[in-house]
């Protein structure tokens, strides 16, 4: 199917990025979330990012201009109905999806294509809830949306071969390249990434060594770009978190246990980036290790 308007649910960090990406290739955009205040902000970011692009000369300011009148945005989620393509990208709990997605069901199009952009709950779990899973999938992109090349696609159990066809063809018009995953918990890149952070976090929690004599270790011993707390920081300890007890639950091996340190940052309210306080300390001029 020719899909030409996008609907996204969650104007966080992930929704913004989504629906920038999708507006400079050439979509109609839909921005949902519940908080006006929310909207008004991602609008602001994206108008940011775009204006830096200009700035680097990587798009004109008349094409920035034309991606940014593609945005609309709405507090009513029944607008984004009559949407060829919903994007829900709310938070990582599966009974928030599994609302969105009940409270949309009235206002959809026959034809709309439901995804989510999940990082580990079940794509068949969530699709099974709707009244179309034949056109449900797993659309799975990395943050941050705008940089990173990488689109996980998840077919559920129940998944036609129309929607998923569909959905390669979107990634490729976005200029990102597509990996297909099947519906296991976590899928591939997080199923991968979580654990190692995970066990970043037991390496600190054993004392075996600091915050950043392990981010160090990584980044100039494995030539990894951010060591592995400082990139939980940006990902969000709470969302680490949540996949780790996907992985957990779902698999019910014990190499999956989410560190009792990541548990206790995430009570303490201490998220990453997101609220200036993780593993480091974000509110100086210099991020500092907290401990």
């Amino acid at each position: 199917m020719n899909i030409g308007s996008v609907g996204i649910v969650g104007a966080g960090q992930m929704g913004n990025g989504i629906a920038q990406v999708f507006a400079q290739a050439g979509y109609e955009v839909l921005l949902n979330d519940i908080s006006q205040e929310a909207l008004d902000k991602a609008r602001a970011l994206i108008e940011k990012h775009l204006q830096r692009q200009i700035d680097r000369k990587k798009i004109t300011a008349a094409e920035g201009d034309a991606a940014l009148e593609r945005i609309r945005t709405t507090t009513t989620l029944g607008e984004l109905g009559p949407s060829d393509l919903i994007i829900e990208a709310a938070t990582e709990r599966e009974t928030v999806k599994q609302t969105i997605f009940e409270d949309l069901q009235p206002h959809l199009a026959p034809h709309t294509i439901l995804t989510s952009n999940t990082s580990s709950i079940s794509i068949t779990r969530l699709a099974a809830g709707t009244d179309r899973p034949e056109k449900f999938m797993g659309f799975h992109f990395m943050n941050p949306v705008p940089v990173m090349q990488l689109v996980e696609l998840i077919r559920g159990i129940a998944t036609d071969e129309a929607t998923y066809q569909a959905l390669l063809d979107v990634v490729e018009k976005l200029g990102k390249t597509a990996a297909s995953s099947q519906d296991f918990p976590a899928f591939i890149v997080n199923r991968i990434l979580i654990p190692m952070i995970n066990e970043a976090v037991y390496t600190l929690h054993e004392g075996v060594g600091s915050v950043r004599s392990i981010d160090t270790s990584l980044k100039l011993g494995a030539n990894h770009p951010m060591g592995p707390l400082e990139l939980a920081d940006f990902i969000g300890l709470d969302t680490c978190l949540a996949v780790m007890r996907v992985l957990h639950d779902g698999l019910g091996d014990t190499k999956y246990r989410p560190c009792p340190l990541l548990t206790k940052y995430v009570e303490a309210g201490w998220l990453g980036r997101k609220t200036q306080r993780g593993f480091y300390d974000y509110r100086g001029d210099t991020p500092v290790p907290s401990r």
